[in-house]
């Protein structure tokens, strides 16, 4: 049995659908991510689980207990804010200490608790410090460390990095792991950066439209996306969405002849990740003449804007030291598709086709 699970849980209000059929298991010691876009229910569903709004339909288990209608303190669970939720009259020490005040721990096991979750989130030096003293990051570690501080079971962490500025966003990214490994809890963390899901999670779980629409390891998310919403999601640049008809597993794609073996025939979403697109000055065979619209540099990586001569746009991406080797303004160039790269979707369900033309929940498209 896992030890979090949430069956067929809603939530509404008024006439606002917030949750609906909302089913996910996590498991114990695992770090699951609830990925999805602002507004999808990722903190409603924190809510629920905690207790601090009831569910409309559905059970939450933790162990081996319902705990679907239980006071939140008895959930034996602990909590952080995206807005950090700091007590402002107490110190840093104090906002630390006060879960362990609240269950009656002797001042001795409180200072020793305290000490150790502030040195292993290094805010050791500031806990004298009053909210209004503290950083943004200070009071992320620090409303993390009152979270971890009475060692829960069970964590729940609601988009801590939001509010912090980039520089420490992209740090705590690689020392959370070890904060989390070291801290042994079973931890559901939301966030709506797609970047921060493939870095944190053990598994991923999309929630899209009322509910659990993926779960998989990150790498499988990025992969083999359920939905083009799931493809256009995960990437920066998004995916490239093009509408095609197959027939035999051949299709047109700008003037270019392509087969992916066995896909079939029939109405098809095609999902063509920016990076499997191969832009070169000469053309190869197979190949598709395109004009360079324009280079935008990205990071470590460039993203190349492409129109085909039937005025489609299209999205690739290369290292920026590739990309120097392009000309500024509208010049001439080709690019190459990988069909093996591609990946479909059924125009009508949204779901993923596999290569036979086989949807990915076990039924079957037809042209």
């Amino acid at each position: 049995m896992s030890y979090l699970e949430l069956h067929g849980v809603a939530k509404r209000f008024g006439k606002e659908t917030v949750l609906e059929g909302l089913d996910l298991a996590v498991e114990q010691g695992e770090r699951l991510v609830v990925f999805g876009p602002s507004g999808s229910g990722k903190t409603v569903m924190l809510r629920l689980i905690a207790g601090l709004n009831d569910v409309d339909e559905g059970t939450i288990r933790i162990g081996d207990r319902e705990v679907t209608f239980e006071a939140p303190e008895r959930r034996g669970l602990g909590m952080a804010f995206q807005n950090f939720a700091l007590y402002p009259h107490m110190s840093a020490f104090d906002n630390i200490a006060s879960p362990l005040r609240a269950r009656g721990e002797s001042m001795t096991e409180i200072r020793r608790r305290v000490t150790e979750v502030a040195d292993l989130l290094k805010i050791g030096h500031v806990l004298e410090h009053q909210p209004k003293a503290l950083s943004n990051g200070q009071k992320q570690r620090t409303s993390l460390a009152r979270a971890l501080a009475p060692k829960p079971p069970l964590l729940l962490l609601d988009d801590p990095l939001r509010n912090v500025d980039a520089k420490l966003r992209y740090e705590m990214r690689l020392e959370l792991p070890r904060v989390l490994r070291q801290a042994a809890a079973t931890v559901l963390y939301v966030t709506q950066d797609y970047k921060e899901a493939m870095a944190l999670g053990d598994r991923v779980a999309v929630l899209d439209r009322h509910r659990v629409s993926q779960i998989d390891v990150p790498d499988t998310i990025y992969a083999r996306p359920a939905t083009p919403a799931i493809a256009r999601l995960f990437g920066d640049p998004t995916i490239n969405i093009l509408e095609r008809r197959l027939e035999g597993g051949r299709f047109d794609l700008f003037g270019q002849d392509l087969d992916i073996p066995g896909a079939g025939s029939g109405e098809r979403l095609l999902g063509i990740r920016p990076e499997h697109i191969e832009v070169s000055m000469e053309p190869s065979a197979g190949s598709i003449p395109v004009v360079l619209d324009a280079v935008t540099p990205l990071n470590v990586r460039a993203v190349l804007l492409l129109k085909t001569r039937d005025g489609h746009e299209l999205l690739a991406s290369c290292s920026e030291e590739e990309a120097a080797r392009f000309p500024r303004g509208h010049k001439d160039v080709h690019a190459t598709i990988d069909p093996a790269r591609i990946h479909l979707f059924d125009p009508g369900s949204g779901r993923r086709l596999d290569a036979s033309g086989q949807r990915l929940d076990g039924g079957a498209e037809h042209g």
